[in-house]
């Protein structure tokens, strides 16, 4: 988390530089934008009824579309379509016998969010954000022992459909534009509560670049 934080003040630091100079030159806050952005999640879980739940943050896939719609110079609309990859890992010994487990769960997220365009090269985002579960894959290592499941869920009453909460930045240096989110779900992933899955939400932080016109 150290190491993202410090690549944040970098790109904050890049941006500032960029806008001293160009900001006059290159100031699209009124315009309609369209663009596409990919880059990565580094997510976890956490459950806020106190269950004895521990695991590790995990990388994954994250990419997808982004509408940039003005309300007038400093506030807009900006609703996104992503393809998100999700999930946790955990490791440890029993009996002196080491094993791992990985879940990695793909999603389908759409944030939309509200701008607050303060500079020309500084967007500020928050909004709710709906997620639907496409499926999971779980990794299971045991000594030298492995095995992989694929999951739809056909079963296991899970929730697929998630609704939580993004916020961010967006860093905008000409048609190139560096994103960051943390985002959080307010519903945990268990249905009603008959799945024997152990209860969870989901939580991340998302790093991607992108292009706009």
């Amino acid at each position: 988390m150290k190491k993202i934080g410090l690549v944040l003040f970098a790109i904050i630091g890049i941006g500032l530089t960029v806008n001293a100079q160009e900001s006059d030159k290159y100031d699209r806050r009124e315009n309609f934008t369209f663009g596409a952005r990919a880059g990565g999640n580094l997510s976890n879980v956490w459950d806020s009824e106190g269950e004895d739940f521990d695991a590790n943050a995990k990388l994954g896939f994250a990419g997808g579309v982004f509408v940039g719609i003005p309300i007038g110079r400093y506030i807009g609309i900006q609703p996104e379509v992503l393809f998100s990859q999700k999930g946790f890992k955990a490791s440890g010994t029993l009996l002196g016998t080491s094993y791992s487990y990985k879940k990695t769960t793909n999603w389908i997220d759409i944030p939309l969010q509200f701008q607050i365009k303060p500079l020309a090269f500084l967007t500020i985002l928050v909004g709710p954000q709906f997620s639907f579960q496409l499926s999971e894959r779980n990794e299971y290592r045991f000594g030298d022992n492995s095995s992989a499941q694929q999951e739809e869920f056909d079963n296991d009453n899970i929730r697929k459909n998630i609704f939580g909460i993004s916020t961010g930045f967006d860093i905008n240096i000409y048609h190139i534009v560096v994103s960051g989110r943390a985002c959080w779900d307010l519903q945990k992933n268990k249905g009603d509560g008959t799945s024997t899955t152990p209860r969870y939400r989901n939580q991340f932080v998302q790093l991607t670049i992108g292009f706009k016109i």
